[in-house]
């Protein structure tokens, strides 16, 4: 009788990838804010960061997937950690330079090395068991991913957020002094947190040069990306992605600008359960923090639900139809905006917090249903997913348009658009497999 194989130690490794990715993308949204007083920013132009970020998966993944079948997966995750390491690096010189351009290439390249992480280690964890499990493996990954993604905002609201950034007409009033010493604290709040980060994830890259990572995917698979795309599932999957990581981004990106403007920091220093939250979070009183990093700290709650919610999730989609739990918890996303939009203060902010619970099964799940059955195809297939990522890149900067010209209120509206389609898209696998 021939035992079943034991991917345990893979699957953990590959867990960390995902903790990593999830942890660098939100740490990135802390910049936003930060970025846009820095340099005098519109919302749309703030929004222009997340292009940069997210862009790189809309030019990279499918030479991603190709490179892969060249050096293989284990080369390729090395390969991207290293280029994650090199972005996070160039953040050092873009924080002493203040030039916007610099902190774009430096964004651009840590996404690049991420996206090559993506292509690689979603279909391997997809593989690594029964394929009826797969949503629930990836769901489980996915929740060590959004682990990182709560953990980074209180991380940036600590490092990067804490203090007052003073506007150009600020730093040019202070004498030669204090303006140096201005900029070297502004350029170290910066520098630090990313440089160890890139000595982290050199750490890893070395753990995996020595790692023994199971060949169970066909590196060397047949059939091309025409050949994929024929597959209406895949294509209406490559939409939901799409439209979920740009629901998710705008959503995550601008939360404390939207918190700003529902002018939460005085009613958060009014309410002593809100200010015993964010003292402990900050560690530190309010009166000596900046409001970004007064509200800013919230918005661990939003990636915290997506990290509970996939620990659940993961549970969940084992033992129900994954379409029906996508469709359910899709609408109570669109359920929890709404309220937001027709709300203020505390019960408009925890509501739009909420939403990150029901963003959590969506990635996996989505992706996961979208590979079924796609047998050689999946890792081709896994490229045009994520390339459907640069959703992060379209969605925020659409969104900021909108709050520009509209107010927040008005821009939230796009992102139940999205949401209502990844209903459709749960509601057509659920109908799917009623009929099988």
């Amino acid at each position: 009788m021939s035992q079943k194989p034991n991917y345990q130690s893979s699957f953990i490794l590959l867990t960390v990838l995902f903790f990593l990715w999830g942890f660098i993308t939100v740490l990135v949204d802390s910049l936003i804010p930060r970025l846009r007083e820095l340099f005098t920013l519109t919302y749309f132009q703030a929004g222009l960061v997340q292009f940069a970020f997210f862009g790189a998966y809309f030019l990279l993944s499918i030479p991603a997937g190709y490179l892969l079948s060249k050096i293989g997966y284990k080369r390729g995750i090395v390969f991207g950690l290293l280029t994650m390491a090199i972005g996070c690096l160039l953040f050092y010189p873009a924080a002493s330079l203040r030039i916007f351009g610099v902190f774009m290439l430096a964004y651009f390249t840590l996404a690049a090395g991420m996206t090559i992480l993506q292509v690689a280690a979603n279909p391997f964890v997809s593989v690594l068991g029964s394929e009826d499990g797969a949503s629930s493996r990836l769901n489980l990954s996915q929740a060590f991913n959004s682990l990182g993604t709560a953990i980074a905002p209180a991380i940036g609201a600590l490092f990067i957020l804490s203090d007052a950034i003073k506007t150009e007409a600020e730093i040019a009033a202070l004498n030669n002094i204090d303006r140096e010493q201005y900029l070297l604290n502004e350029a170290s709040a910066v520098q630090m947190p990313f440089i160890a980060l890139a000595v982290f994830i050199a750490f890893i890259a070395l753990v995996f040069v020595f790692a023994k990572l199971p060949s169970i995917i066909n590196e060397k698979s047949t059939g091309t990306y025409w050949q994929a795309l024929s597959n209406k599932k895949l294509v209406l999957g490559v939409l939901g992605i799409f439209f979920y990581v740009g629901a998710e981004v705008a959503i995550g990106s601008y939360l404390v600008n939207y918190f700003l403007d529902l002018n939460l920091v005085d009613l958060i220093k009014n309410n002593s359960l809100m200010t015993s939250i964010s003292e402990k979070l900050l560690n530190a009183e309010l009166s000596s923090k900046d409001g970004k990093a007064i509200v800013g700290v919230f918005v661990t709650f939003y990636w915290s639900g997506a990290m509970i919610g996939r620990f659940i999730g993961s549970y969940l989609t084992k033992i129900f139809n994954p379409g029906k739990i996508l469709g359910i918890f899709a609408s109570l996303a669109v359920t929890m905006i709404v309220i937001s939009i027709n709300s203020v203060g505390l019960l408009s902010m925890w509501s739009i917090l909420a939403v990150g619970l029901f963003n959590s099964i969506m990635f996996p799940t989505i992706f996961t249903l979208s590979l079924d059955g796609l047998g050689e195809l999946k890792p081709k297939a896994s490229g045009l997913l994520c390339t459907a990522i640069v959703g992060g890149a379209v969605i925020p900067p659409l969104f900021g348009k909108l709050t520009d010209l509209f107010g927040f209120q008005m821009a939230l509206i796009l992102v139940v658009a999205c949401y209502c389609y990844i209903i459709y898209f749960g509601y057509l696998n659920l109908k799917k497999t009623q009929q099988t």
